[in-house]
C-alpha cells in the first residue's frame, strides 16, 4: 500500500504540474505496480478529476498512524486497536484537527478508568 500511495502521488503531481497525458500516466503505473491496466486506467482518471485527492489520503494516513502510536504509548496494555479503530470510525468523516480532540479525549477517558 505505500508503494500504491507514492505512485498516485507521483501521478497527481506529474499530471496536474508537469501536463502529464492520461497514457503517461497510464504508462508509468503499468511500469511501477501490479495491477492491471483496466483498474489503473480507472485510477488516472479519478486523480484527474480530483487533483487534491491522493495528498488528502496520504496526510489523512499519516495522522491516524501518529494518533494511534500516541495512544499505544499513553494506554500500554490498556490499548484497545478495536476500540480506536470504532474512536475513529464511530463519527464518520471528521477533519484531522477534531478527530485528534476526539483521539486525545478518549485516551483521557480511558487512562482515568484505573
Amino acid at each position: 500500500m505505500e508503494m500504491h500511495r507514492a505512485i498516485r502521488l507521483v501521478l497527481k503531481t506529474e499530471i496536474h504540474t508537469m501536463g502529464w497525458t492520461r497514457e503517461q500516466a497510464i504508462e508509468y503505473s503499468l511500469a511501477n505496480e501490479a495491477e492491471s491496466e483496466d483498474k489503473i486506467a480507472v485510477e488516472v482518471e479519478r486523480y484527474i478529476a480530483t487533483p487534491g485527492a491522493a495528498l488528502c489520503y496520504k496526510i489523512g494516513q499519516i495522522k491516524i498512524r501518529e494518533l494511534r502510536t500516541r495512544a499505544e504509548t499513553a494506554l500500554g496494555d490498556k490499548f484497545s486497536i478495536k476500540e480506536f479503530h470504532n474512536q475513529v470510525l464511530n463519527s464518520g468523516s471528521l477533519p484531522l484537527v477534531l478527530l485528534e480532540k476526539k483521539i486525545n479525549g478518549w485516551i483521557v477517558k480511558e487512562k482515568a478508568k484505573g
